[in-house]
């Protein structure tokens, strides 16, 4: 017979699904870090710990407005999709807005990842954009689903620091922008701008194609403009994660010194 913890075990390994992480907008942080950053936030709903972890790890009944449950090695690997479990799981509540709520706070560095496959890159991407001061990451179209193991991993925590939207619709999601006031940018390998000829002052949303063949032709041609990186390597392009770093720095140094910072 399951006892009332194993079976929120049982209902929480189910959350390794996309599909049930949709459906009950829950997810898990496994580790320290992610934990507390999740707590952070005040997204947690539960813990699973295992003896080692929690005199290993931070004081997890110090998490406000969480169960915590004290659970076998067994269950742990069960609810981790590492190597290695950390002996440590948080469920905790979806945080990703509605895009049209990030927009209302009149963001000025947006970074838009469209149908973005990798979760390493994807959450290096999040990383990257809390870095650069973003005030928002979008995944736009078929991409991944941020809040996977991986993905959260890779993002370091910056997952619970800045917005993640995720919109299907990478068309809509640029029109939106677009009416919001954001100067839309596509990187492209054949744009007709120069990165280092940009005007980047102005609130920008940067596009970043997927790993394999870039941007479509037309959503590239929605953007506002085409930039290319120009590179004096014989390197022929970069993937979205190393595109992100050096586009977003150069909007948020743009940024600063345009506002004399």
């Amino acid at each position: 017979m399951l006892t009332e913890r194993s079976t929120r075990v049982v209902a929480a390994v189910k959350l390794h699904r996309q599909a049930a992480r949709r459906r009950s907008r829950l997810f898990l942080v496994e580790g320290a870090n992610l934990v507390e950053a999740a707590s952070r936030r005040g997204l947690i709903r539960e813990v699973f710990v295992t003896e080692a972890a929690a005199l290993r790890y931070v004081d997890v009944s110090a998490i406000h407005d969480a169960s915590v449950h004290l659970v076998t090695e067994r269950a742990a690997k069960a609810l981790s999709d590492t190597v290695t479990p950390a002996g440590l799981v948080a469920v905790c509540e979806l945080p990703s807005p509605p895009l049209q709520d990030v927009l209302l706070s009149a963001p000025r560095l947006v970074a838009v990842g469209v149908e973005i496959g990798e979760p390493g890159n994807a959450g290096t991407l999040i990383r990257v954009a809390d870095a650069m001061g973003a005030d928002a990451v979008v995944f736009a179209g078929h991409s991944v689903d941020p809040y996977n193991g991986k993905c959260l991993r890779a993002s370091a925590g910056s997952i619970f620091a800045v917005p993640v939207v995720v919109a299907p619709e990478a068309d809509a999601a640029v029109a939106a922008l677009q009416a919001a006031g954001l100067r839309v940018l596509a990187t492209t390998v054949d744009g007709e701008l120069s990165l280092d000829d940009a005007d980047l002052t102005a609130p920008t949303a940067w596009l970043f194609g997927a790993e394999a063949h870039g941007l479509s032709a037309q959503l590239a041609e929605r953007a506002d403009n085409r930039v290319t990186i120009p590179m004096s390597g014989s390197a022929q392009s970069l993937n979205v994660a190393a595109a992100a770093a050096i586009c977003l720095y150069q909007s948020a140094r743009a940024q600063r010194a345009g506002s004399g910072d």
